[in-house]
């Protein structure tokens, strides 16, 4: 087991499913994690899912260590604007965020160093660092404003990974669509995935 520290968070794209699956992954691996979401990202969840996740970081904290009481990990909820949060600070935070989905307007927010929120400021804080940090678009098309944006934060270290699922190996369920974007996300976390196998590696 890993005691990897990650900074997750949830914005308002489509693609609720993505962020959810890879948070029990992390979790069942072992890792630390700080979980953010947006209220966007609340309706987005209870939209597309059966979930519906408790507004107050106390709360949801309570609801996720139900939820995942039988997986080794720990995840910490904080707040849109809990400022001294460690993700807000170079000192305290985990050396890889991961923004899944991430809302164009989120990147937009970050591509300019905004920084009006919390998960805003922990992406901005990543970038300054020169830490990791994974953004997740879910979006088509994509304006030309939105593609200057994700080349920007490409060019500051970000990395943009795109929620667009592979094919190759056949998946038979929107499952298996969303495991293939987060096993993608995992092998750039250096984490362990056994959702798809890499290209060329056998699936027996």
């Amino acid at each position: 087991m890993t005691s990897k520290r990650i900074t997750l968070a949830l914005t308002g794209a489509s693609g609720a499913q993505y962020g959810l699956c890879l948070l029990e992954q992390l979790l069942a691996q072992g890792c630390e994690v700080s979980f953010l979401i947006s209220r966007a990202a609340q309706v987005v969840v209870a939209t597309e899912t059966d979930l519906r996740l408790p507004g107050a970081p106390g709360e949801l904290e309570k609801w996720f260590a139900e939820r995942y009481a039988d997986l080794a990990g720990r995840v910490k909820v904080y707040g849109r604007e809990q400022w001294m949060a460690p993700v807000a600070s170079g000192s305290g935070a985990p050396a890889s965020m991961v923004i899944c989905p991430c809302s164009t307007g989120t990147l937009s927010a970050i591509a300019c160093g905004a920084s009006n929120n919390l998960i805003e400021r922990a992406a901005d804080v990543a970038l300054k660092e020169r830490r990791q940090l994974i953004l997740v678009p879910r979006e088509a098309p994509y304006s030309e404003l939105h593609l200057e944006n994700m080349l920007r934060l490409t060019r500051m270290g970000a990395m943009i990974l795109p929620a667009s699922p592979g094919f190759y190996h056949r998946p038979v369920s929107v499952e298996e669509m969303v495991q293939f974007v987060v096993a993608r996300i995992l092998d750039q976390l250096g984490l362990e995935q056994t959702f798809v196998p890499r290209w060329g590696e056998s699936s027996d």
